[in-house]
């Protein structure tokens, strides 16, 4: 190993089987008067980052990575960013998930027995969290989920290959398109993903090329990105629902878990026609039968929307503690976007 060489400091988790790597050190502060701020700095004048550790050798698309800064909001314990293959997203239920108890075993917040609350700085702002630590194991996290609306309702576009879909879209974070798996004849089994990844592309394609869509006060946040498949609904017992989903979001990619935004999206659905009710809870399984639970807590009035509140709750485990060593000499490590941040230091004395 070359003098030369630097490390970032990582703890590999995953929540519903979706993997999340917190970055816990190498990465000197960001400019930035906000988490938010940051996220922008990172994305387009660091992304190298984003790149060496979701690309081969040292990652997959699969993945997400969530860099630990400084939080900015004074009623914030830490602040994070979050990149997947697609870019820098605001917010996500699974990577919120993830980092909180991260956060929480490397000690960077002290973990203490029983629930306990505190506020992570995310790029979309503050989110409280709730942890449940039994016997010194974080056993579940619950975080707020974005307010979510509904943006269009039952609308039909024509893919080819596919036919006429028809679609409803809610932004929960991110634009999604909510569509019927069994109209697709889904069943949302496992046997199934590399199909309904083929089949969610075509229909984001062609949402792509038609329309596009805009946030009530963020405005134009870009082409729709994500699908999220949607199996029937059953009612498990007062006040519980349960339904098989899954969500696209890049080519190629489905997650493997339901994902805390696509959950969210759902809720903001199911509230619009009338199926739920403050206090009803859904559970999302996943094609691996791993689940979330989002929480429809209330509703508020923003300008023609609906905006639905709620809370995701889920379980991460933690995978691995681990440093990847980065050599500025290898021809796999671009570093024209990514050495400018690095620490100088070594990450085992951060």
């Amino acid at each position: 190993m070359s003098k030369e060489d630097l490390k970032i400091r990582l703890m590999d988790t995953h929540a519903g089987g979706d993997v999340s790597r917190i970055v816990l050190g190498g990465i000197d502060p960001l400019p930035g008067a906000t988490v938010r701020d940051q996220m922008h700095y990172l994305r387009d004048d660091a992304d190298g980052l984003r790149r060496l550790l979701l690309e081969e050798p040292y990652g997959i698309p699969e993945m997400s990575v969530d860099l630990i800064v400084p939080a900015t909001d004074p009623e914030a314990e830490i602040g994070y960013i979050i990149m997947e293959v697609m870019g820098y997203p605001i917010y996500s239920g699974s990577n919120t998930i993830c980092t909180a108890t991260a956060v929480l075993e490397a000690g960077l917040v002290p973990k203490r027995e029983g629930l306990q609350q505190f506020a992570m700085e995310s790029p979309a702002g503050l989110v409280q969290i709730e942890a449940q630590v039994n016997d010194n194991v974080v056993e579940t996290i619950t975080c707020e989920g974005l307010p979510s609306y509904v943006d269009t309702y039952r609308a039909s576009i024509h893919v080819p290959t596919i036919g006429d879909v028809t679609y409803s879209v809610a932004y929960s974070g991110g634009f999604y398109a909510l569509v019927d798996a069994t109209e697709l004849g889904f069943s949302l089994i496992r046997e199934e993903e590399r199909a309904l990844a083929d089949c969610a592309h075509r229909i984001v394609e062609a949402l792509q090329a038609e329309r596009g869509f805009s946030h009530y006060t963020l405005g134009d946040v870009g082409p729709l990105p994500f699908l999220h498949f949607m199996g029937p609904v059953d009612q498990v017992s007062d006040h519980f629902y349960r339904s098989r989903s899954t969500t696209y979001v890049h080519p190629g990619v489905i997650c493997r878990s339901t994902t805390g935004t696509g959950t969210s999206a759902r809720l903001a659905l199911m509230n619009y026609e009338g199926r739920i009710k403050p206090g009803d809870k859904l559970e999302t399984v996943s094609l691996r039968e791993t689940g979330f639970i989002g929480e429809f807590t209330g509703t508020r009035q923003e300008g023609p929307h609906q905006v639905v509140e709620n809370t995701i709750t889920g379980k991460a485990y933690v995978l691995a503690h681990s440093e990847i060593v980065i050599n500025p000499e290898d021809p796999l490590v671009e570093d024209g976007s990514l050495h400018h941040i690095l620490s100088s230091r070594q990450t085992g004395d951060d």
